[in-house]
């Protein structure tokens, strides 16, 4: 008598186990404040540039809405990318303006300010939508531009533009620890950036006085004053006349939305 025997079916099981991370560490964030509208060439310069290898980077495109009231302000959308940095715990800030057409070689260049480490502050070179066209370096308040320098030097200054410009991220946690909230768009951020508009009366001299300005060189300013190197741990930086750092090899252009590009 023959016993019959069976054969146990295998069962063959697929798991799959995410471990939450997302892939990268949050190393540098590029931001780009933008109206939403670019031109082909930014684009082309942007999404054309040469990526150095195992590099972490997250795009973020920040919208500026036109229902503010003195149109598009750069320091909202720059404050919300500050947010950014601060609840994602970004070691860098990369902003790039939507208006600023780069080198080829902008990233790779930028990612060896980043490996070392050395400058908390650094920016690209372009130059002012004008005629005559005027490199964005400052040194001093009221000075015009500082022009002591020649093609592919390394400047240091007191005064840089963002539109394409590279921050530690603790310089950012150090200034959103002591600034004011406020809302844009229903979104509660920080003014880590701000745009120079006030205007007030002085009883002594019995004058209206006002000052504006740009995001910009008041962010630099407040930077040195507010003595923000020190709290975020660029103790080396806190006693520099020109801490800021302009980088002439990344040569930028700047762009009107016709085409025409400065210088």
């Amino acid at each position: 008598m023959t016993q019959a025997t069976t054969n146990p079916v295998r069962q063959y099981r697929t798991i799959v186990q995410d471990s939450g991370d997302p892939g990268y560490v949050n190393r540098l964030l590029v931001a780009t404040p933008t109206t939403g509208l670019v031109r082909i060439e930014w684009v082309a310069a942007r999404y054309g540039q040469i990526i150095p290898t195992n590099w972490s980077m997250v795009t973020m495109q920040q919208y500026m809405d036109s229902y503010i009231p003195l149109r598009y302000q750069v320091a909202d959308a720059q404050n919300m990318v500050a947010k950014e940095v601060v609840e994602r715990d970004y070691e860098w800030l990369l902003l790039i303006e939507h208006d600023v057409v780069l080198p080829p070689d902008a990233f790779i260049r930028i990612n060896e300010y980043i490996r070392k480490a050395e400058v908390p502050v650094m920016s690209g070179l372009y130059y002012t939508r004008s005629r005559p066209s005027e490199p964005l370096i400052y040194r001093g308040r009221g000075t015009s531009f500082y022009s002591d320098w020649e093609m592919g030097d390394l400047v240091w200054c007191d005064g840089v533009p963002t539109g394409i410009l590279l921050i530690h991220g603790g310089i950012i946690r150090a200034m959103w620890e002591e600034s004011a909230e406020y809302s844009v768009g229903g979104n509660i951020t920080r003014r880590v950036f701000d745009t120079p508009r006030n205007l007030w009366f002085d009883p002594e001299s019995n004058q209206v006085n006002a000052t504006q300005g740009t995001s910009d060189l008041d962010w630099c300013t407040r930077v040195m004053k507010g003595d923000f190197f020190t709290k975020s741990g660029w103790t080396d930086y806190t006693d520099r006349e020109y801490p800021f750092l302009v980088d002439t090899n990344i040569f930028c252009r700047h762009i009107e939305m016709n085409g025409i590009q400065y210088p």
